[in-house]
């Protein structure tokens, strides 16, 4: 596995791996309206605008397969964090949050966790601060906002 920044033309890549990822494997804990409208209708030129600018975006890459991408704000806001469903289990997740974690210069990480990456992150250290009700597309998304001290 190889991780490194993210470039605009990855933007594509990592929207349907996105989509894939949380339709794979966020079943258990949210419904099937739930998670179309966690994925709602994305423009792929947002999406990838999304990942300039104030924060560090990676990919791992597998070959010629990106496998997963993070984000992370210079504030150390972790936005996104998302794992190839057949390449779970790999240590990838880890190693993109220990490199966005290592390159930001905030004194403490924050995050929204999902339900499903919710114990991810308390097994890197990070605490729950409150559990978070967003309305999306008409259905309600729990999530965990959580933080970590560098």
């Amino acid at each position: 596995m190889k991780i490194v920044p993210l470039r605009p033309e990855d933007g594509e890549k990592t929207l349907r791996l996105f989509c894939e990822a949380v339709r794979s494997v966020c079943g258990g804990e949210y419904s099937p309206r739930q998670i179309e409208a966690w994925i709602g209708d994305r423009d792929p030129k947002q999406w990838t605008d999304s990942f300039f600018g104030g924060r560090l975006a990676l990919a791992a890459w597998e070959g010629e397969e990106i496998v997963g991408f993070a984000d992370m704000t210079e504030e150390g806001y972790f936005d996104r964090l998302y794992v190839h469903p057949s390449f779970l289990h790999r240590g990838i997740a880890s190693a993109l949050a220990d490199a966005l974690e290592a390159w930001c210069p905030a004194p403490r990480f924050t995050v929204y966790a999902s339900e499903t990456a919710r114990g991810f992150f308390a097994a890197r250290g990070y605490r729950l601060l409150c559990r978070h009700a967003v309305l999306r597309g008409g259905e309600t998304l729990v999530n965990y906002h959580m933080d970590k001290e560098k």
